[in-house]
């Protein structure tokens, strides 16, 4: 179904308004309340003005964080317009994506497109981002290529994130937060100067939100998450040249996640055909209508895990202001997950048949359960330059190790259902690489990057007996392969003046071979190469201003990049009626387009802020890809939709020839604007604030194969915050609602016309049932919040 977003977007005077303002808030030390802050970044691994850096970057700063209540990677699309989030049923199959490019995949042998990095540490598998963002100062959304310097899966963007700085004398702050949909944080921190030499921080949070569906099996909720963390950072600073630093962390998640719920169905359909089965047994108490949020499930959905572990950085000062580094860490990431596959409560397994139509002569419901493992080690040696002089500089040797394991079981086996493997999957990777600029005139830079990889990969499956019969391996598969690759940087900076200038880049990037390792995998597939390496060129171009002195900024830049052998997961029936995913290599995609950031400070006490992205993401060659149904002329059946057809190339399987398609949940445009204002009270020991926001997205397509019933119509969400903060510093009490003008809109979106589940079939009378579901986001409706910050 398409589902539009119930609110009339004014895209025409938001674009206006952005043109007039632009970007968000940025975080750093603030010389003059009347002048825009400074922002110190890192992407390009050594620190920078982020108006002095050659490239489009959205730095989200503490204030920004803190203003948002930013809790979890979920938050941050709402935030920076290059980003959007796909989910899956668990944070295993979640997808970061970066102007509309980003890897969904349910395997451990393929790598993400987007790489997130943590206090100069990238995470082993993407799903391990998928929690509290605890105690982060910045992060630094870099978009585009960024294989050069930070390598394996960061072939379409990166999340730079920066963890808060150590203070100066010993403070204490705490932060509280809830809110009138039953969510709620407690987070508190310890950090400054125990001594001359030594420093730390350590930090502790815990945070609670129920969910947006409710269970009528439970009582309770689903599509929450909970968590716990504990961070730490110690500073020793022996000499004034070298300095140590140690950054253990744990973490323990669990995300009641992500169940979708009905919002329309077609009358009289059986549950796989058993006639004891109707809609109104099976899904007994929910009224099925656009906004419904109610489910029946009793076995629970989504993932609970835990990770641990530490960073040590080694920082030694050479001459001519040169620095020395060594960055090691070792981490260990485990996962329980677990699903529902049958959306009821009803014990469904004694009218079910098995594949040869006896009775299972079993009890319960469908369900899958599993676990994820990802042990990760890294050593990094670097060698930067000071941000001064006609040639600045970072070059370093890499090494990273990467040890995953999967194991699934989806019980018991009936009608082609059950499955039950396990994967082992492994990367080795090493490289050399550098990037610097060189001021060959006064005015104008060349910025020259390259990287030399080379990765050892390989994997073991394993094939299970399905439960309730006695375990068993029934097949065995390994394989092992080395890949070689380049990635390089080149670009021209010029400085029109102190205040501005423009930069050209051209970039490649690179993602290794990727292995089909899920419940499809096969001899077949064992028997084939693995899927072939991605890669991508880029191009950019920019312009970066200040105005006023320095009471206004801006940057624009306009991208293209090409991938070739893009690797995407993509779900499809198969010619027995069953739901499949396999890998693929999209012969190639593009996305390019347009994006403008910036800030204006009116006055010292309004600052306002704003970002668009207008981004064409669109597929150039996928021959065999996959089909959509629609009913046919009678209505008892589905058929292939409109430009599908039986290729004989690909096993004469329905496949559709996507060339010229967008790509799944990439919006074109997104646009953002923001402000605060300081209310000044001088009869009173504190002052108060103001701030709003509004973000506006265009339709989005959630389906590859581009069924027009998974579109989610544009929408904009407004929020509000307004509250008082103590002229010192100790206290700030913020009250805030969130989707101002409650406006409903779609995180996700099924369609399904005559599959297994609930299309009834002979000796039944043939029918076709149609289901369409949703999958509400956190700020779905409205809600209101209070959060209080102590420091003391």
């Amino acid at each position: 179904m398409r589902y539009p977003g119930k609110s009339k977007p004014a895209a025409a005077a938001i674009a206006t308004a952005l043109l007039a303002m632009s970007a968000h808030a940025q975080d750093a030390q603030q010389a003059d309340p009347g002048k825009l802050e400074t922002v110190v970044v890192t992407a390009n691994k050594r620190a920078q003005n982020l108006q002095d850096v050659p490239a489009s970057i959205t730095v989200l700063g503490d204030a920004v964080l803190q203003r948002s209540n930013v809790r979890e990677l979920d938050d941050l699309p709402a935030l920076s317009p290059a980003l959007t989030l796909s989910y899956g049923t668990q944070p295993g199959n979640f997808s970061i994506n970066m102007r509309g490019v980003g890897t969904y995949s349910l395997g451990i042998g393929v790598e993400a497109d987007v790489a997130v990095i943590v206090d100069d540490i990238p995470l082993g598998m993407q799903a391990n981002a998928f929690k509290d963002l605890a105690d982060v100062n910045r992060i630094e959304v870099l978009k585009g290529p960024q294989s050069t310097l930070f390598g394996k899966s960061s072939i379409a963007g990166a999340l730079n994130i920066t963890t808060k700085p150590i203070g100066g004398p010993v403070r204490t702050t705490a932060t509280l937060l809830a809110t009138n949909d039953d969510e709620w944080r407690a987070g508190v921190s310890v950090s400054g100067a125990v001594s001359d030499t030594f420093r730390m921080r350590v930090a502790a949070s815990k945070t609670n939100y129920d969910g947006t569906l409710n269970n009528l099996t439970t009582g309770g909720k689903l599509n929450g998450s909970k968590g716990d963390n504990l961070n730490a950072k110690f500073e020793w600073r022996p000499t004034d040249d070298l300095t140590f630093t140690l950054t253990p962390h744990y973490n323990r998640t669990e995300k009641f996640c992500c169940t979708t719920a009905f919002t329309s169905m077609t009358p009289g359909g059986l549950y796989r055909n058993a006639p004891q089965l109707p809609q109104s047994v099976v899904l007994a108490g929910i009224n099925i209508n656009p906004s419904n949020r109610d489910v029946r499930n009793d076995y629970p959905t989504g993932g609970k895990f835990h990770d641990w572990g530490t960073g040590l950085k080694i920082d030694y000062g050479l001459a001519n202001g040169l620095t020395l580094s060594s960055i090691s860490s070792y981490s260990k990431y485990h996962m329980d997950d677990y699903q529902d596959n049958d959306a009821t409560d009803i014990d469904i397994l004694q009218f079910l048949a098995l594949p040869n139509g006896a009775p299972t002569q079993m009890h319960g419901g469908l369900y899958q359960y599993g676990v994820f493992n990802v042990k990760s080690t890294t050593q990094e040696f670097r060698i930067t330059s000071p941000d001064r002089g006609p040639i600045r500089y970072v070059a370093g040797l890499w090494y990273g190790k990467n040890d995953l394991n999967r194991e699934l079981a989806k019980a018991p086996l009936i009608q082609n259902y059950g499955t039950n493997y396990g994967a082992d999957a492994w990367n080795i990777n090493k490289a050399v690489y550098g990037q610097g600029s060189w001021d060959f005139r006064p005015d104008t830079s060349v910025i020259v990057g390259a990287r030399l990889n080379d990765e050892d990969t390989g994997y073991n499956f394993r094939r299970y007996t399905v439960p309730p019969q006695a375990f068993a391996q029934t097949e065995f598969y390994t394989r092992s392969d080395s890949n070689t690759s380049r990635t390089w940087k080149l670009g021209l900076e010029h400085r029109l003046d102190k205040d501005a200038m423009v930069y050209g880049t051209i970039s490649t990037g690179h993602k290794g071979i990727a292995y089909d390792l899920t419940s499809s995998f096969t001899a077949v597939l064992a028997a084939r190469p693995p899927v072939a390496p991605e890669t991508a060129r880029s191009y950019e171009v920019g312009w970066k201003q200040s105005l006023w002195d320095n009471r206004a900024m801006f940057s624009l830049a306009a991208f293209r990049t090409d991938f070739r052998n893009f690797q995407q997961s993509a779900g499809f029936f198969d010619y027995d009626g069953i739901f499949r995913t396999a890998l693929n290599s999209i012969g190639g995609l593009r996305t390019q387009g347009v994006e403008l950031e910036g800030s204006a400070r009116v006055t010292r006490r309004l600052q306002l802020n704003g970002s668009l992205a207008y981004t064409e993401a669109t597929i150039r060659e996928f021959r065999n890809g996959p089909c959509y149904n629609v009913l046919n002329a009678a209505g008892t059946a589905a058929v292939p939709g409109p430009g599908c057809y039986q290729s004989p190339e690909f096993n004469n399987t329905n496949v559709q020839d996507l060339a010229g398609k967008t790509l799944p949940n990439a919006p074109k445009v997104k646009v953002n604007l923001g402000g605060q204002l300081d209310v000044p009270l001088p009869a009173l020991p504190f002052d108060g604030f103001i701030a709003a926001t509004t973000r506006y997205q265009s339709r989005t397509q959630f389906s590859l194969n581009q069924d027009p019933n998974t579109v989610q119509g544009a929408y904009s969400i407004t929020n509000l915050t307004f509250g008082a903060a103590d002229r010192g510093g100790r206290w700030k009490a913020t009250l805030f609602i969130n989707n101002l003008f409650d406006r409903q809109y779609a995180a996700g979106l099924n369609n399904s016309i005559a599959n297994s589940t609930w299309s009834p079939k002979a000796p039944n009378t043939p029918h076709a049932v149609n289901t369409t579901e949703w999958l509400p986001p956190r700020d779905w409706h409205r809600y209101f919040g209070v959060r209080a910050d102590l420091t003391f």
